[in-house]
């Protein structure tokens, strides 16, 4: 019988300075990666607009247009997509990853829960973990400064998650940004405490005002080691195929089981967060299905 396989892709970019020229860089990466055999590719936080801007300019036409290049390009290439974009709920704006499935249909929306300083300027936070499916195989998310809460991804993972995509936007000083390359940034410590798989798409290279990022993407397996690493220094696209038979998820099922007294607490935690991830979304028009944060 034949191991279950992905091959995931993570797009390491530089940001442009545009709108249409970060989707048309986005649109050409969907095609190249799935022409390659790509089941999957994850683009960085903000991938859509840049990470270092003022939000409240942003056009939600614009917006929506640009969402419906994407979704047609992954109807195109028959790839699954996953892009960090800013949503919209009424007033509110959220700092958002996408989900779209190999037909182009929006199938998840995860909005960032944990903001940082500058996230909070723009930004309402997100009220529930990332679960959803890809190929039948369940994933999480998480976003940015949210490496930082390893229980957005131990819940995910105790619901079945084998994957967690990590969408990023590094700014940073330079020497900040130096300071975090070549691993140093906790990401193989969530996939070896998990046995999951991780991918981590970054921004790299000057943000302006100083700031840079550090680039650094890489995809990492189960036993913590690197199944691809991309550079610090320019726009790349990098892949790994997953047996997922090695993502058991040993440690968060273990966890489930002992110390005894909390089983029970356990099954209506997971409840509680499989109920809010899962929630139906108002009905919307187009080709996508938006899940509004609640």
């Amino acid at each position: 019988m034949k191991k279950p396989r992905l091959t995931i892709a993570a797009a390491q970019m530089v940001f442009r300075g545009s709108i249409a020229q970060n989707v048309d860089w986005i649109v050409s990466a969907i095609a190249s990666s799935a022409a390659a055999g790509t089941d999957a590719i994850l683009f960085p936080e903000c991938a859509m607009t840049g990470y270092n801007r003022d939000f409240t300019t942003i056009d939600r036409a614009e917006i929506n247009q640009a969402l419906q290049q994407v979704s047609a390009a992954a109807r195109r290439a028959r790839c699954n997509v996953l892009v960090g974009c800013p949503a919209f709920s009424g007033r509110k704006r959220f700092n958002s990853l996408l989900v779209f499935d190999r037909r182009g249909r929006e199938i998840f929306r995860y909005s960032k829960i944990h903001l940082t300083a500058r996230d909070k300027q723009f930004f309402s936070p997100g009220n529930k973990l990332a679960f959803f499916q890809l190929d039948g195989v369940p994933c999480t998310a998480i976003i940015c400064h949210e490496r930082r809460f390893p229980e957005l991804v131990r819940l995910p993972v105790m619901l079945g998650a084998q994957v967690i995509f990590h969408p990023n936007a590094g700014l940073d000083t330079l020497a900040v940004s130096r300071g975090k390359r070549k691993g140093r940034d906790g990401i193989v410590a969530r996939a070896f405490e998990n046995e999951v798989f991780y991918v981590f798409a970054n921004s790299v290279g000057p943000q302006g005002d100083g700031l840079w990022s550090a680039g650094d993407s890489k995809i990492v397996g189960p036993d913590s080691r690197p199944l691809a690493l991309a550079d610090n220094r320019k726009a790349m696209i990098i892949r790994a195929e997953m047996d997922l038979s090695l993502a058991g998820r040993k440690y968060a099922v273990e966890a489930l089981q002992q110390p005894a007294f909390l089983r029970s607490h356990w099954r209506s935690i997971l409840a509680a967060c499989k109920r809010q991830a899962l929630a139906p979304s108002p009905p919307r028009t187009g080709r996508t299905r938006e899940r509004e944060p609640d």
